[in-house]
C-alpha cells in the first residue's frame, strides 16, 4: 500500500519564463460577445460592473482595465459600445487596456480633493451610455452573499449605495456577480488557452520566489530579509504577501516584519500575484530533533497524512469530476478534527486569489476543461504542530485545448510537462492527462526548512 514518506529528493529547475504571454483585442472582443448572450440568457437589458483596486477582476476581463487609485465603472447594453467610467487619473491610464469600450470622464471616482471642475450627474451618463427606464438591470461587484447551503440573494450588493440607488431609479436591478464568478457556468471558471498562459506565467513567477525563500531564508535573517529572495519584479500582485515566523505564524496571513527569524520557528510563507498563488509552511529546523520534544512526531502525525490528501485531491481531480468527489477524497484523510479543515479544499483562482468554488461537501458540480484550480488545503490545528501547507495553481484542459496549449506556448508547455514527470516519476502522484501543474514547486513540500532537500513523497 502506498503511503506519504520524507524522502531525498532534488527539486528540478523547470525554467523562468522568457517571454510574456499577453490578451489580445480580438479576445476581448469575443469576451463582449460572450457576455451580451449571457445577459440574454439571465434576461439582463444592461449591466453595471463595478471595480477597484482590490476587486478588479470582473471589470479586468470584461475591458483589460485594472483600476489604479480610483474605482472604475462598465456599462454594457447589448448593441452599443461599452462605457467605461473612470476618474482624473484612470481616464488616461484607460488607454492601456486592450478592451473595447468608451472612456467617459466621471470625477467622482478621484481620490479625495482633486478637481471636479467636469462633474456630471450620473444618471445622465448611464442614461447616455445606453441605460434606460424599465430595463432589467444587473450589477456585478466582486461577490454576493450566499447562504450555507448555496442559496445566492439577487439583493445583497457589494457595490457602493450611491450607484444601487442610481440604478434603481431606472428599473429593478439584482447583482449579477454569479455572471461572472458562478463555479460552473460563470464567465471567468472557463478560461482561454491565452489566459491560462498568462496565468502560467505568473505560477512560475511566484512558485519561483517560494522555492527562493525556502532554500534561502536562515535564523537570524528578519522577516522582511526572508522575503527579499523573492526578488519581485513589479507583476501585480493579487494579495498582500504574507510571511511571518515565531508566535504569529499561527495566523498564516500577517505580513512580514523586522523580527528576527529563530532556530525551531513555525514559519509561513504565501505570494500571490494575479492568476497565481503559492503557500507553503514548515519549521525551521533540520530535522525532528530540533523539534520540541512533544511533537517530535510531526511529520507522522501531521505532515504525512496532510501530504497523502493532496495527492489524493491531485489524483481525483479531471474534467467531469464532481466537486463533492474532491472534497471526499481530501476529507477521507483529514476530517479528524485534530486537523481543522475549515475553507474548501480547493477553489477556483483567477486574477483574484479565490473567485469561487466548485468543491464542497456534496457538490454535484463538475469540474471542466478550461478551469484555473488551486490545491488549498489549509490545516488549522491550534496546537505546538502548527500546520503543513502546500498551495499551487493547476489547469485542466481536454486534448484539443493541450494541443492548441503547446502550439502556441511552447516555452510554457516545456514548463509543463517536466512538472508533470517529476510530480508522477519522483513524488509518486498520479495524474490525469488533462490535469497541468503550473507551479515551479508543484507537490514539493519540505517539512523543514533548513533541509528542503527531504521532501514528502508516495512510496
Amino acid at each position: 500500500m502506498r503511503h506519504a514518506a520524507l524522502t531525498a529528493i532534488h527539486l528540478p529547475d523547470f525554467g523562468n519564463p522568457k517571454t510574456e504571454p499577453a490578451l489580445s483585442r480580438e479576445i476581448y472582443a469575443a469576451r463582449l460577445e460572450r457576455l451580451e448572450k449571457a445577459m440574454a440568457a439571465a434576461g439582463y437589458d444592461a449591466l453595471v460592473i463595478y471595480g477597484d483596486r482590490e476587486h478588479v477582476a470582473n471589470i479586468a476581463w470584461s475591458t483589460g482595465y485594472d483600476p489604479r487609485f480610483e474605482e472604475a465603472i462598465c456599462v454594457i447594453v447589448p448593441g452599443r459600445k461599452p462605457t467605461l467610467f473612470a476618474g482624473n487619473e484612470g481616464y488616461p491610464y484607460a488607454e492601456c487596456a486592450n478592451g473595447v469600450f468608451e472612456r467617459v470622464l466621471w470625477q467622482p471616482l478621484s481620490l479625495m480633493s482633486q478637481p471636479r471642475d467636469k462633474f456630471r450627474v450620473l444618471s445622465d451618463l448611464l442614461a447616455e451610455a445606453g441605460v434606460k427606464k424599465g430595463q432589467r438591470i444587473g450589477l456585478a461587484g466582486w461577490k454576493g452573499f450566499e447562504s450555507e447551503d448555496g442559496v445566492f440573494d439577487p439583493q445583497w450588493f457589494e457595490t457602493p449605495a450611491y450607484l444601487v440607488e442610481a440604478l434603481r431609479a431606472f428599473g429593478p436591478v439584482s447583482n449579477a456577480a454569479l455572471l461572472f464568478m458562478d463555479p460552473s457556468t460563470g464567465l471567468r471558471a472557463i478560461n482561454e488557452v491565452d489566459q491560462l498562459a498568462c496565468f502560467e506565467h505568473a505560477a512560475t513567477l511566484t512558485s519561483s520566489a517560494i522555492s527562493r525563500v525556502i532554500n534561502g531564508t536562515r535564523p537570524g535573517m528578519t522577516e522582511y530579509e526572508s522575503v527579499s529572495l523573492m526578488k519581485l519584479n513589479g507583476f501585480p500582485h493579487s494579495t498582500h504577501i504574507n510571511m511571518c515566523a515565531g508566535p504569529r505564524a499561527r495566523y498564516g496571513l500577517p505580513s512580514p516584519s523586522m523580527r528576527v527569524i529563530e532556530p525551531g520557528d513555525p514559519i509561513v510563507v504565501g505570494f500571490g500575484l494575479m492568476g497565481a498563488l503559492n503557500c507553503r509552511a514548515g519549521f525551521m529546523v533540520r530535522d525532528e530533533s530540533e523539534l520540541p520534544p512533544a511533537i517530535h512526531d510531526y511529520v507522522k502525525k501531521l505532515v504525512a497524512p496532510y501530504f497523502e490528501a493532496a495527492v489524493a485531491w491531485y489524483e481525483t481531480v479531471g474534467i467531469g469530476v464532481t466537486g463533492g468527489a474532491i472534497h471526499d477524497a481530501v476529507m477521507s484523510r483529514l476530517g479528524d478534527p485534530f486537523f481543522g479543515i475549515g475553507l474548501n479544499p480547493g477553489h477556483l483562482i483567477h486574477l483574484d486569489e479565490w473567485m469561487h468554488s466548485p468543491i464542497r461537501k456534496g457538490s454535484t458540480r463538475k469540474l471542466a476543461s478550461g478551469m484555473a484550480i488551486q490545491c488549498d488545503i489549509i490545516p488549522a490545528t491550534g496546537t505546538d504542530y502548527f500546520t503543513s501547507n502546500i498551495e499551487d495553481g493547476i489547469a485542466l484542459l481536454d486534448d484539443a485545448g493541450r494541443r492548441d496549449f503547446a502550439v502556441r506556448y511552447p516555452e510554457a508547455w516545456r514548463r509543463i510537462e517536466g512538472r508533470r514527470a517529476f510530480m508522477i516519476e519522483t513524488l509518486g502522484i498520479r495524474l490525469k492527462p488533462e490535469v497541468l501543474p503550473f507551479s515551479n514547486i508543484a507537490g514539493w513540500l519540505p517539512p523543514f526548512w533548513l533541509n528542503p532537500g527531504m521532501t514528502m513523497a508516495m512510496r
